[in-house]
């Protein structure tokens, strides 16, 4: 299957970086999602409760995120893919996280990661 979600540019106020000045300010992080999810259920009955709830995923990143605080992107990005693929029963997903301003000659720099779990996770391709 080669279905898929996608949530793109979810900007995320949080604390977030290495440096003490980093962790007495909140910073933006930028989200990509692409997630597997079997789209044939909620395109043939048109029903929300068939499909995965983007609105919810994307409470989620941002709950996770500004909890998590991470102090390396690395961190974030491993932390939200385990909850996302735990609580949402996505079976593979590539997320990217990006820090705008991080480097001052970059538009932002970042991490994308792709994870699988474990067999037996509904929305598994």
């Amino acid at each position: 299957m080669a279905d898929s979600v996608l949530i793109e540019g979810l900007v995320v106020e949080t604390v977030v970086g290495i440096y003490d000045w980093e962790r007495d300010v909140t910073q933006a992080l930028v989200v990509d999602l692409e997630m597997a999810w079997d789209n044939r259920i909620p395109g043939g009955s048109d029903d929300v409760a068939d499909a995965l709830d983007y609105a919810s995923v994307s409470e989620c990143v941002e709950r996770c995120l500004k909890e998590l605080k991470p102090k390396l992107l690395e961190h974030g990005a491993e932390v939200l893919a385990e909850k996302l693929q735990r609580e949402f029963g996505i079976g593979w997903l590539r997320l990217t996280l990006r820090k705008p301003g991080a480097v001052p000659a970059a538009r932002s720099v970042g991490v994308c990661i792709e994870r699988t779990a474990c067999e037996g996770v509904p929305g598994d391709a």
